[in-house]
């Protein structure tokens, strides 16, 4: 079974819902290697260097940032969440919201 932020990038993704995974500092055959055993979707961005990782104070992994359609930083969060529950999808849903 995919990882729920796979599972929200499938379901959400019609609605126009943008997920982006940034694999922190590993080379681009790992990251291939691990999104194509996984069967991941998603779009995966290197960051090999750790420069993006530093310009957005990443402290943990996995770290989520809620981006608003204007482009500004609406949440963020710091560990695992329950993206896939009722409550996630209650968010994701007000969102994706004309």
């Amino acid at each position: 079974m995919p990882s729920a932020i796979e599972q929200i990038h499938r379901a959400y993704a019609p609605r126009g819902l943008v997920v982006l995974a940034v694999n922190m500092e590993e080379s681009r055959e790992t990251v291939r290697a691990w999104v194509r055993d996984r069967g991941i979707t998603m779009d995966v961005l290197l960051d090999v260097t750790g420069d993006v990782n530093a310009a957005w104070n990443v402290t943990h992994s996995p770290m989520v940032f809620v981006i608003g359609r204007d482009g500004r930083l609406i949440a963020r969060a710091i560990g695992n969440r329950a993206w896939t529950a009722p409550e996630g999808r209650a968010l994701l849903d007000a969102l994706v919201a004309p």
